[in-house]
C-alpha cells in the first residue's frame, strides 16, 4: 500500500510540474469588485483561462463561483452554456449565477447589477465555462484551432476539468456534477463517459483521499473513487430526428395548429415532419401551411412577443463608458411603454457591461485577445458532427450516476415532447410514476423518475417555462435542483 501510495504521489507532482512548465498552472484573478456592483462581492469569484488542445493555443475562460454554505462540502459543478456559441455569462446573469442586472430606469450608462435571490450557488459551487474556443472570452493564439467539431469540443472540455482539478487540489474530494443547458445536450454527455472510460480523475481523487487517511478501507476507496456523480441536462439538444420532428406535435397540442391540419400533416407524412419525401406534394403543402402558422411564434417561449434580435452595435474603442441612446433605442423605449417590452432587450446589457474596458480589467481579461464581445457568437467555425447523443445516454444508464433532465413546457426549440421521447427510448423502469411537484403549494411542473439498477433519472418539467428554464422561472428552478442535489424528491 505504502509502495503504491508513494507511486501516485509521484505521478501527480510529476504531472503538476509539467503543466506548471507548460504554463496551465498559470495566475487565476479573485475577483472582490465588479463593475456596477457598488460593494464587495459577498461570495468568492475567480477567473482565469485554461490552456487546452496542441501546445495550449486554445485558452478557455472561466469564472468560478464557490459556494456560499459549505464549500469544502458542497458539490462542484461544470457549467456550459449552448446556444451554440453562446458565453456562459448568459447563465452568469440570465440563468442559475450569483448576480442578475438591475433594467428600469436604464440610461445607457455602465449597467448595474444586484444579487440574484435564486442563484444555485447558494449550496453548489459552479464552474462556468466559455467553450468552445471562440465563445466569451475564451481565444486561441492560431487560426485553425478555431475550427472545432462536437468531438473537439467535448475533448477539450474534458481537458479542461483535469487541469482545473490538478489546478484547484482542494476540490478534489467534493461530488462532481457535470451541467448545461440547450446545445450542451451534445457534447455534455460525451464528456461524462470519457470521465467515466478514464482513470486520470479517479486517480487525483485517491491520491486526495490518501493525504488524509492513512489506512484506506472499501468504504473510503469507494467514496473517493467516485469523484463524478451524475449531471444535469436543461432544454436539452439531444437528437437532430426527435427533437426536430417533435414540434409539429407539441404545436398542436398547444393549439398553435388547427385539429384538421395536424390530422392531414400526420397522415401525408407518416409522422415523419423532418425527413420530407419531395415526392410527397401534399405533405410539403401541410408542412408549408404549419410553417405559416408558426411564423410569428417565438419559438424560445410561445407566450412571449417575437422581436428582432437586439443587441448593442460593435463599440470601436471601448474607451470609458459612453454609448450612443440611439444603439438602444428599443431597450429604451420599452421600459417608457412596457407594450414594447422584449427579452431579447435584456441581453443588450450584457453586450455593454461585457465590452467596457474597467468590467475586462477586473475579470482579468488578457489584453488583445478579444474584440467586440457578443453574448452569442454566431461565427464559429464549428461543424455539428454528432446528431444524436441518445447512444450516450444508453451507456451512461449503465453506471451509477444520477442524471436530472428538464424541460420549460412552453420552449418549442427544444420540445419537453421530443426529450420524453428520447427518455422513452432508453427503456429505463419507471419507479415513481407522473406527477405534479409544488412551490408555495402551486403546481411548478411535472415529473417522472426512472432507474436501471444503480443509475437514477429524474425528468422534470418546469410549468410556464421557456428555452431556458432558469431564465423565465429561476424560484422554481432553484427550488428543483436544491432538492434533486439533496436527494430529496423534486
Amino acid at each position: 500500500m505504502a509502495d503504491d501510495h508513494t507511486k501516485h504521489r509521484k505521478w501527480f507532482f510529476g504531472v503538476v510540474f509539467l503543466l506548471a512548465l507548460s504554463g496551465a498552472i498559470s495566475a487565476v484573478k479573485i475577483v472582490k469588485e465588479l463593475p456596477g456592483y457598488n460593494r464587495e462581492l459577498p461570495f468568492y469569484l475567480e477567473t482565469g483561462y485554461i490552456g487546452v488542445g496542441d501546445m495550449e493555443e486554445s485558452q478557455l475562460f472561466y469564472y468560478f463561483v464557490e459556494s456560499q454554505r459549505s464549500p469544502g462540502q458542497d458539490p462542484i459543478m461544470l457549467w456550459l452554456t449552448g446556444g451554440l456559441g453562446c458565453s456562459v455569462l448568459s447563465a452568469f446573469f440570465y440563468g442559475n449565477g450569483p448576480v442578475e442586472f438591475n433594467y428600469g430606469g436604464y440610461n445607457g450608462s455602465l449597467p448595474t447589477l444586484h444579487l440574484n435571490p435564486y442563484t444555485w450557488t447558494t449550496g453548489l459551487s459552479i464552474i462556468y465555462v466559455d467553450a468552445p474556443v471562440g465563445t466569451g472570452f475564451s481565444y486561441s493564439t492560431t487560426a485553425e484551432n478555431y475550427a472545432v467539431d462536437d468531438y473537439k469540443s467535448s475533448e477539450q472540455t474534458y481537458e479542461f476539468l483535469r487541469k482545473w482539478l490538478m489546478k484547484h487540489p482542494q476540490y478534489l474530494e467534493n461530488i462532481l456534477y457535470i451541467g448545461g443547458d440547450t446545445y450542451s445536450g451534445i457534447p455534455h454527455p460525451m464528456m461524462v463517459e470519457k470521465i467515466l472510460n478514464g482513470d486520470e480523475l479517479i486517480s487525483l481523487t485517491i491520491i486526495a483521499c490518501r493525504s488524509s487517511n492513512s489506512e484506506l478501507s472499501a468504504d473510503i476507496v469507494y467514496h473517493c473513487g467516485r469523484l463524478l456523480q451524475g449531471y444535469v441536462l436543461g432544454n436539452p439538444k439531444t437528437d437532430d430526428y426527435i427533437d426536430d420532428n417533435s414540434r409539429v406535435p407539441f404545436a398542436h397540442r398547444m393549439t398553435l395548429i388547427s385539429n384538421e391540419l395536424y390530422k392531414d400533416a400526420k397522415e401525408a407524412c407518416k409522422g415523419d415532419y423532418v425527413n420530407i419525401n419531395a415526392s410527397s406534394a401534399d405533405c410539403l403543402t401541410y408542412i408549408d401551411e404549419i410553417d405559416d402558422m408558426l411564423v410569428d411564434i417565438d419559438v424560445m417561449q410561445i407566450l412571449e412577443p417575437l422581436c428582432k434580435t437586439a443587441s448593442s452595435r460593435p463599440v470601436e474603442s471601448m474607451k470609458g463608458n459612453r454609448r450612443s441612446l440611439e444603439d438602444y433605442k428599443g431597450f429604451l423605449a420599452a421600459q417608457a411603454k412596457p407594450a414594447y417590452w422584449c427579452r431579447e432587450y435584456n441581453y443588450v446589457l450584457s453586450d455593454i457591461w461585457a465590452n467596457n474596458k474597467d468590467v475586462r480589467a477586473a475579470l482579468g481579461v488578457r489584453k488583445e485577445t478579444k474584440g467586440v464581445w457578443m453574448r452569442c457568437n454566431g461565427t464559429l467555425d464549428y461543424t455539428k458532427n454528432v446528431p444524436s447523443t441518445v447512444p450516450c445516454h444508453r451507456n451512461l444508464t449503465k453506471s451509477a450516476l444520477r442524471a436530472l433532465i428538464y424541460s420549460g413546457d412552453h420552449d418549442l426549440s427544444v420540445t419537453h415532447i421530443g426529450t420524453q421521447n428520447w427518455i422513452s427510448s432508453l427503456n429505463l423502469t419507471v419507479y415513481s410514476d407522473w406527477r405534479p411537484w409544488f412551490i408555495d403549494g402551486q403546481i411548478a411542473g411535472y415529473t417522472v423518475e426512472y432507474i436501471n439498477n444503480d443509475f437514477t433519472l429524474d425528468y422534470a418539467t418546469v410549468k410556464g417555462a421557456g428555452h431556458v428554464a432558469q431564465e423565465y422561472k429561476p424560484k422554481e428552478c432553484y427550488e428543483m435542483i436544491d432538492r434533486w442535489l439533496a436527494y430529496y424528491p423534486v
